[in-house]
């Protein structure tokens, strides 16, 4: 047990310095940026006033009320007594819509794609990587430069390639937004309908890329443990083959794990791509949209977002990996 405490302790630390770090970078690497969103609400608000001193006080005003009056210092403090409350802010480039408002409008879209698509890909390429390895043969030879050449492919290409053959050359499937423009968001039929024929350029685009490098790497993986040497010893001893390939799938199955926590950690970044070229309503095109319009606040609450998901599903992997490991247990029965 004091291995385990001593083990899980570290963690605890890393993970708490970790967060700290990334709260200050995460307040701080927006607002260094040459935009000056302030200026850029001004101007709208300030549309048709010919008074200079006029257009100055509106400025003024929205200094105030964002706070960038202030020295950087006391902004960061008042940021953190705002998150500490739940409090966001208020976004420039759509104000005075709050960001909480808008990270939950767009974050179920980024869940309902990526979650989905990233689970099928992994498990699609789990499957045929494994199989590689343990049939090898003609199916081998198929399978591993397809899913080199598929998983090269950069996401966006992915992206562009299926726009262009499925929506714009066969027509068969819509190329943009999440719904039918002329639809208002409700549980009817035929909304549902138009939502699900909107998600399958994006979720398709996704999950082939993430196929070819998962089949990859558990061939990898699986071909390394079927030749070493406690399933040479195994199979030495008449231990049947198919008891063997059953530790041997556990044992590859791992790295691919970490690298699925991963995966589901970062969804939220990853949209970004996908959202774009599709023009799908997520996360990923509120964020693109905020660092185009220089928005502060919307900025730091997509990426704190982002990076709270990477720094949580990194930890938990940690932690479980001290249960399921037998590695992980003898170094810290050893320390």
């Amino acid at each position: 047990m004091k291995g385990y405490r001593k083990y899980f302790g570290k963690k605890i630390v890393w993970f708490l310095i970790t967060l700290v770090v990334a709260v200050i970078l995460n307040f701080l690497l927006p607002r260094l940026m040459p935009n000056d969103p302030v200026a850029a609400i001004t101007g709208k608000m300030a549309q048709g006033v010919t008074d200079a001193s006029a257009s100055q006080r509106i400025y003024e005003k929205y200094q105030e009320e964002f706070g960038t009056n202030k020295p950087l210092v006391e902004q960061f403090f008042i940021f953190v007594k705002n998150l500490f409350h739940g409090d966001l802010g208020t976004s420039f480039s759509q104000y005075p819509r709050k960001v909480s408002e808008i990270i939950a409008s767009s974050i179920a879209w980024t869940i309902a794609l990526q979650f989905p698509a990233i689970i099928v890909g992994w498990l699609i390429g789990n499957i045929l990587g494994a199989l590689a390895a343990y049939i090898k043969k003609g199916f081998d030879k198929v399978l591993l430069p397809l899913s080199l050449f598929m998983s090269s492919i950069p996401a966006f290409g992915m992206a562009v390639i299926l726009l262009v053959l499925f929506g714009v050359r066969l027509k068969i499937a819509p190329t943009a937004g999440g719904y039918n423009y002329d639809m208002i968001p409700n549980l009817s039929w035929p909304f549902v309908k138009s939502v699900i024929a909107h998600y399958q350029l994006p979720f398709w685009s996704i999950v082939l890329v993430s196929i070819g490098g998962q089949a990859v790497g558990m061939r990898s993986m699986s071909i390394y443990e079927l030749n070493a040497d406690y399933v040479k010893y195994a199979r030495f001893l008449g231990i049947k083959d198919r008891t063997i390939v059953r530790y041997v799938f556990r044992n590859a199955m791992l790295p691919q794990i970490t690298g699925l926590a991963m995966s589901i950690g970062t969804m939220v970044g990853g949209a970004l791509v996908a959202e774009r070229v599709f023009s799908y309503p997520g996360l990923g095109s509120t964020l693109f949209t905020a660092i185009s319009g220089g928005d502060y606040p919307l900025i730091s609450a997509a990426t704190l977002i982002i990076t709270l998901m990477v720094l949580t599903i990194s930890f938990v992997l940690d932690i479980v990996y001290g249960f399921i490991d037998p590695r992980v247990k003898a170094a810290q029965f050893d320390s």
